[in-house]
């Protein structure tokens, strides 16, 4: 055998024996894969897990032992910590062992129970649960040293907070209640409108005929009141109490109006009041896709839609028992009153795929509160 031959043999053997690491599949992890982060560290928990805690494409976020009234909202930005702002920032703490109230207007901030280790491919974002979005309870995460609410970028390590301010309802919280919910992100994942074309042409995501694809699926708004001429709720001034973790204990009417279509087809939203409509379209996630409900464009209208913007795998899925499911919409104009006419484009879905199919499904397997749904206000309203 030559010195060559010999030599590239060597070579070869020695590559044999090298370890291929595949790399991680680019998606949003279903829950499983978020048990494992757990179970690797990932993901730290300061109290065991709770039964339901986990949703089929995401982690609900726990609320810590104290919460801080601070004097606005920041953001910790980089080479900062949030505790360092809270040392400037805070008013007053208060205890959440025994439950406490968060007055409306006011800024809170509350360390989370979970914090998290990220490796150099998982980062994760995270928005308000449905329920904490349908009652106007502006929540957002922040982090240390992250310059934008909601994100943890990639191989960030160390405790996350939640910032809360309710903005119509005062809401009784204590530790442990859940009003956030945490999704993760391993790789880059690109948004392809051919691709989500061709995921619409096999899975029907919204229903009605041609569809508008452009930066994610059109959804509009429904004016029309069909079947029983109701369009939505309105929310009401100086109510009572709201128990975050009690469901259906508050009286509807005490603390919303009904709203009944009108002939025009039209709603016009009065400046910072806040609205319960729903979409035209019923929505359908498939089990290999997780949705957001991305911000509207403000160049076509001064409002807002839908704080708890995600939608889990199974959301409106047949199999899930879900046919039908239209997307609630939380909607507040700002500075101007705004009309809205019945079938006005009101938002778009963007569709993220999952690493793998998850182990539970939306409605199924979670028994939840909004599959199959059409207007619903939260679960707290009997």
């Amino acid at each position: 055998m030559s010195r060559t031959t010999s030599a590239a043999a060597q070579t070869a053997a020695k590559n044999s024996r090298v370890k291929i690491v595949p790399q991680p599949q680019s998606g949003i992890l279903p829950a499983q894969a978020i048990r494992a982060l757990i179970e690797e560290g990932v993901l730290n928990i300061a109290a065991p897990l709770l039964d339901k805690q986990l949703q089929p494409a995401s982690i609900d976020l726990r609320l810590g032992d104290v919460a801080y009234r601070v004097r606005a909202s920041f953001l910790a930005g980089p080479g900062t910590t949030v505790e360092s702002k809270l040392t400037t920032l805070s008013l007053h703490e208060i205890p959440l062992s025994k439950g406490a109230v968060l007055e409306t207007g006011c800024v809170y901030v509350v360390p989370l129970l979970e914090s998290v280790n990220l490796p150099a491919h998982l980062s994760a974002a995270a928005n308000p649960k449905s329920s904490t979005g349908r009652l106007d309870v502006f929540t957002r995460v922040i982090a240390d040293g992250v310059g934008a609410f909601d994100q943890v970028p990639a191989g960030y390590k160390g405790p996350l907070y939640a910032e809360i301010c309710p903005q119509t309802f005062p809401v009784l919280v204590r530790k442990g209640s859940r009003l956030s919910q945490l999704r993760f992100r391993s790789g880059e994942i690109t948004h392809d409108d051919d691709a989500l074309r061709e995921l619409h042409r096999t899975q029907q995501l919204v229903s009605g005929g041609e569809v508008d694809i452009s930066g994610g699926i059109a959804v509009s708004i429904d004016l029309s009141g069909q079947p029983d001429g109701l369009v939505g709720y309105r929310a009401k001034h100086h109510t009572g109490l709201v128990d975050v973790d009690a469901v259906g204990a508050c009286p509807m009417l005490d603390y919303w109006e009904p709203i009944r279509a009108h002939a025009s087809g039209r709603l016009i939203l009065d400046p910072d009041e806040f609205y319960i409509l729903a979409s035209k379209e019923a929505v359908h996630v498939p089990p290999t896709h997780a949705a957001e409900m991305v911000p509207f464009n403000p160049l076509v209208g001064e409002f807002r839609v839908h704080y708890a913007g995600f939608f889990d795998p199974g959301f409106g899925h047949d199999a899930a028992g879900g046919h039908g499911s239209r997307a609630v919409l939380e909607v507040r104009s700002h500075k101007v009153p705004f009309v809205l006419e019945d079938g006005q484009i009101i938002g778009r879905l963007i569709y993220e795929p999952l690493t793998e199919l998850p182990e539970k499904l939306y409605g199924r397997d979670l028994g939840s509160h909004y599959q199959a749904q059409g207007l619903k206000l939260s679960k707290h309203f009997r």
